[in-house]
C-alpha cells in the first residue's frame, strides 16, 4: 500500500469530476479497488460513469447500479465492476455478489464502501466526494504505489 499523503483537489463542476474520472480510467489496472465515499449527490456516480465511459471509449449508457446493486462491463480484456452497496444491510451480503473475486482480478468502482466492513481491501484507493461551494472536494488517498502521485501529475 502507499504511503503517499491523501491528494485534495477542487473539483468546481460536474466537468470536473468527469475529468477525474476519465483521467483515473487511464491509470487503473486489474485488481485495482476504487472506493467511492460521500454523502447522496456527492458525484460518486458522475465519477464513475466518466471512468466506465473513458475506459469502454464510447459513449455507453452507464445506470446506477442502486438496484441491480452491480453492473459489469467488459473493456479490453478486462472486468470493470461499478457497485452500489447502498441497500445491503450486512458486510457478509458483498460476497454473495461475488466482489471477493472480482476484487482479484477485475477494476472495482465500489459507492457507499462503508457497507464493506472490514471486507474493505486495505489497498484500495480511497475518494472522498463532498460539497464545496457550488462544487465538490475530492481527496484521494491509498491505493496501489504511485497511483495517488500519478493523479497529482494528471
Amino acid at each position: 500500500m502507499t504511503t503517499a499523503a491523501p491528494l485534495a483537489r477542487d473539483l468546481p463542476d460536474a466537468d470536473a469530476t468527469e475529468a477525474l474520472g476519465r483521467r483515473l480510467a487511464g491509470l487503473a489496472r486489474p485488481g485495482d479497488v476504487i472506493l467511492l465515499e460521500g454523502p447522496i449527490g456527492a458525484g460518486k456516480s458522475c465519477l464513475a460513469r466518466a471512468f466506465i465511459r473513458a475506459r469502454l471509449g464510447r459513449a455507453e449508457e452507464v445506470p446506477s447500479p442502486t438496484f441491480t446493486l452491480v453492473q459489469v462491463y467488459e473493456a479490453e480484456g478486462v472486468e470493470i465492476w461499478h457497485a452500489d452497496l447502498y441497500r445491503l444491510t450486512h458486510p457478509d451480503e458483498v460476497w454473495e455478489l461475488g466482489l471477493d473475486d472480482a476484487f482479484q482480478s477485475a477494476i472495482c468502482l465500489v459507492e457507499w464502501p462503508d457497507r464493506l466492513g472490514a471486507h474493505a481491501p486495505p489497498e484500495a484507493l480511497r475518494i472522498r466526494l463532498d460539497a464545496a461551494g457550488e462544487g465538490r472536494r475530492a481527496v484521494i488517498g491509498g491505493g496501489r504505489d504511485g497511483l495517488v502521485e500519478a493523479l497529482a501529475d494528471g
